[in-house]
């Protein structure tokens, strides 16, 4: 799986935003580029796409801004994710469900579906809540583990 620019700003932006918009009250999208050191103008696109996936509410003026438009516990790095890159896992932009493969490659589909249920078992755990608090679910965690203790080098 590729994460993307947009997802990676949406998701650090989103992040931010849970943590100093927790009263409640509009951050600026001045002030999360500026904290999370992303390009004004790219996280300007990714907060409208944000805000048309209803995952965030803008206001208007000098004391506007934006807000998350449910709780953080409620909205998860997965919600985001396909806010602004669809599906976690993509062929060809083809449903997994309507894949087909001949011969010997006929298990890829399996695959494809296992590592996307995979994927969305990790994503789906994970709020920005979990985020702010600084504290993955223990089974993401242990997958962090996992991760570091492979000898394999990851390039």
């Amino acid at each position: 799986m590729r994460i993307s620019a947009k997802s990676d700003y949406a998701l650090r932006a989103m992040a931010q935003l849970a943590r100093d918009g927790a009263d409640g009250s509009p951050v600026k999208a001045g002030r999360l580029a500026s904290e999370q050191d992303i390009p004004l103008k790219f996280l300007q696109g990714v907060l409208s796409e944000l805000r048309r996936a209803r995952l965030v509410h803008s206001t208007r003026g000098p004391e506007g801004g934006f807000v998350l438009a449910r709780p953080a516990a409620e909205i998860t790095l997965a919600d985001v994710y396909r806010a602004i890159d669809g599906p976690l896992i993509n062929v060809r932009d083809t449903r997994l469900s309507d894949i087909g493969y001949a011969g010997p490659a006929e298990p890829l589909r399996e695959l494809w579906m296992a590592a996307r249920s995979s994927l969305r078992n990790v994503l789906e755990q994970v709020t920005l809540a979990d985020l702010d608090a600084g504290a993955l679910p223990a089974a993401v965690t242990e997958l962090a583990e996992q991760y570091r203790r492979d000898v394999r080098t990851y390039s």
